[in-house]
């Protein structure tokens, strides 16, 4: 499926973007997809399928999320906020650690 990433600009975009996503491809109600989601418990994603929505959110924006992310992100709006954070949209999430910040940082430019 063709995702058009031109109208992300900012935190909210990519917000909507990665709603849209999940919505379309895991067939999951909106109204689940709040802000304040926890992704596999509000939203119903199972694991395997939050690491399949980072490789498309990944591929997408050409970022890379370290292998840790999963430890870091938990809730909807933190995956939002770090995407946009590591696509240069967005100021540093205050929920991320300072390892996982040097390691965002390290293998994305985009990082400000």
């Amino acid at each position: 499926m063709d995702r058009p990433i031109d109208n992300v600009k900012n935190w909210m975009n990519m917000f909507r973007w990665i709603v849209k996503l999940i919505r379309d491809e895991y067939d999951i109600d909106e109204a689940h997809l709040v802000r304040t989601a926890v992704l596999e418990t509000d939203c119903g994603l199972g694991m395997e399928q939050i690491e399949a929505v980072l490789a498309i959110v990944a591929e997408s924006f050409e970022l890379r999320f370290p292998t840790e992310t999963l430890d870091e992100v938990v809730k909807l709006d933190e995956l939002c906020m770090l995407a946009s954070w590591m696509k240069g949209l967005y100021k540093r999430p205050d929920f991320m650690s300072d390892g996982f910040e040097a390691e965002c940082r390290a293998v994305n430019a985009g990082c400000v």
